[in-house]
């Protein structure tokens, strides 16, 4: 038997003396008792689950154990025995087939050069040119085009990383800046493959990016690989300008350059992305009364966290590999999830049904609670709100500040919650969208609460541990949250949904000038185009006629395959203007005119 197996015996074990000893149906909702809580949390943030990232044993420890304990508390499991499975890509790692040589002279890879992880694996050997910062830009009274006539067609496209203003966050550059901005204006331009080097000023070390996954698992149609300046410098030999050199000319001068090197790059590049399983969990506590038993309130958390950290995982310690405990984020969400369902589950005074879910891989791009609004238990039009809970472990006892989103999705939200308050100073945000699960309830045009006692400088770090968790606050909360709770899912009427802000998440730099109106798929698990997973009514998209589940391929005949290409499309458009929408619907693809 290997260290291995035997680990995670051991493991298994553990958590059946965790779960037998589990406390259920206990204690009124005003009591400060707080067992089940730390509990739950120094459970979930345990060494032996290694920071819960998504397919990795921790995660299914944990999904088991949020499994049992809800079903300890007596509630009815939901989807085939409380779970609901689903695939993710979780990380990219090199292939075997990776090579570069030009000059006769073979480079290594890991030293020399790397291939990204969203590179097509394929091998080409065509001619190379320069073109800059790779910019291809008309915008306003930004005009810049680093690819005269047919400079890139059938080449090799060697690039400069970064912009010409790279020490100005607000550099009118920065919407152009991004690897895979570049990558898509060279494949537009017909550019057989792309490499990207970092000039001193972007990369003063001259050290290779490591390859990791950015968490969306499209890939483009050419291969992209980087190289370091010494291996550029090589390649651009002939021009007799390094790197260094051209980096200075065209920051200095502020205008294109770009010109053939006069070498033919053979390059292959290999990246594989590694496919995970993880899950949902829900159950459910159904309603007392005969007609409102059929609608639902969720009440919900995501319990995956980053692993051991690392670049691409986001952490905010990436050069730090060591457990991300997720004490706060969100061990604390779920406990107060739990803690919520037994209240409510002992007491059974619900009118309305109430779902009770911890979401999988909300850090990989909200993939968990979007498969849960895609494939749903219950009709979503019977879910009238939605709770989710996301780091409340933090709460200042001096300043009492609790933070809730979504304030103003329902018409009635902000003066419930100021009714019911005693002690918090509330901190309201109206909007229904944000970086958390309740966006994706949000788009399906449910109320939404995103509860949160705010980031802290432990947040996606090793230092995020059970013993800064305030379980006293979380009890408090707890009580607070269970009287709003119990109005919402009590209360003869329904709330009254209304839009509050943007119904789409917007790229880095919100500069987005237009948006279609639609929430796409973040996480790119569509490969043949954009996946459409919600459409705001009265937007440009939905009065055209788009529809959730409509996969784009193109925009005004420029192909889009991901979110960075819908967002870097959008970018290019004026308010006002026809375009038109290329889409796969059912398998048929259709052309559809949208006036934005």
């Amino acid at each position: 038997m290997t260290f291995r197996k035997k680990h995670y015996i051991v493991l298994y074990l553990a958590l059946w003396l965790i779960l037998i000893a589990i406390p259920s149906g206990a204690n009124p909702g005003g009591s400060r008792d707080t067992v089940l809580i730390r509990q739950i949390v120094s459970y979930l943030a345990s060494d032996g689950l290694g920071g819960r990232k998504s397919g990795e044993p921790g995660d299914s420890l944990a999904a088991m154990y949020i499994s049992h304990i809800l079903r300890s508390q007596g509630l009815e499991p939901l989807f085939s025995d409380g779970l609901q499975p689903f695939s993710l890509v979780s990380s990219v790692e090199m292939g075997e087939n990776n090579s570069l040589s030009f000059n006769n002279i073979n480079f290594e890879a890991k030293s020399d050069f790397l291939p990204y992880s969203f590179t097509a694996n394929s091998r080409v050997s065509a001619p190379a040119v320069f073109a800059g910062y790779g910019f291809s830009i008309s915008q306003d009274n930004l005009q810049w085009n680093d690819y005269p006539d047919d400079l890139a067609k059938g080449k090799w496209v060697l690039i400069l990383k970064g912009d010409p203003e790279i020490d100005q966050p607000e550099s009118v550059f920065s919407p152009y800046s991004e690897d895979r901005y570049k990558v898509l204006a060279a494949q537009d331009k017909g550019a057989a493959g792309v490499i990207l080097v970092a000039g001193p000023k972007f990369n003063e070390k001259d050290e290779l990016q490591g390859i990791f996954y950015d968490k969306n698992s499209s890939r483009y149609s050419i291969p992209v690989i980087q190289i370091n300046r010494k291996t550029a410098d090589l390649l651009l030999s002939q021009s007799g300008k390094s790197v260094e050199q051209l980096e200075k000319e065209i920051n200095e001068l502020r205008k294109p350059v770009g010109f053939s090197i006069n070498q033919v790059v053979t390059a292959q590049a290999e990246v594989i992305q590694k496919t995970v399983m993880s899950q949902n969990i829900a159950a459910w506590l159904p309603g007392n009364d005969p007609l409102l038993k059929e609608e639902y309130i969720v009440i919900g958390a995501h319990y995956d966290h980053l692993g051991m950290g690392g670049p691409g995982s986001g952490s905010r310690m990436p050069d730090t590999l060591a457990i991300h405990y997720g004490a706060d984020d969100n061990a604390s969400g779920v406990a107060m999830v739990v803690e919520l369902a037994r209240r409510f589950a002992h007491e059974k005074n619900n009118r309305r049904s109430i779902i009770f879910a911890a979401f999988g891989a909300e850090e990989m791009g909200l993939i968990g609670a979007t498969a849960f609004t895609s494939d749903p238990p219950v009709d979503l039009q019977s879910v009238k709100a939605m709770f989710n809970f996301d780091m409340v472990g933090r709460l200042d006892n001096n300043t009492r500040s609790l933070s809730i989103g979504g304030s103003q999705t329902a018409a009635e939200t902000e003066d419930l919650l100021s009714s019911l308050n005693k002690n918090f100073s509330l901190q309201l945000s109206p909007e229904g969208s944000g970086p958390s699960d309740h966006a994706a309830f949000y788009m399906q045009n449910i109320p939404v609460f995103f509860v949160s006692t705010g980031a802290h400088g432990d947040y996606h770090t090793p230092g995020d541990t059970e013993d800064k968790i305030n379980y006293a606050g979380m009890a408090e909360i707890a009580d607070y949250m269970q009287e709003v709770i119990h109005e919402v899912s009590n209360r003869a009427e329904v709330l009254s949904f209304k839009e509050s802000g943007s119904m789409t998440r917007r790229s880095r730099g919100g500069r987005l000038k237009v948006t279609l109106g639609v929430m796409p798929d973040f996480a790119g698990q569509e490969k043949s185009g954009l996946r459409i997973d919600a459409v705001t009514k009265d937007k440009p998209a939905a009065r055209a006629g788009v529809v959730r589940g409509d996969i784009i391929t193109a925009i005004n005949g420029n192909p889009v395959g991901n979110i960075y290409d819908y967002m870097n499309r959008l970018n290019a458009l004026e308010e006002g203007q026809t375009i038109s929408v290329d889409i796969i619907r059912e398998g048929k693809p259709m052309v559809i005119i949208v006036q934005l």
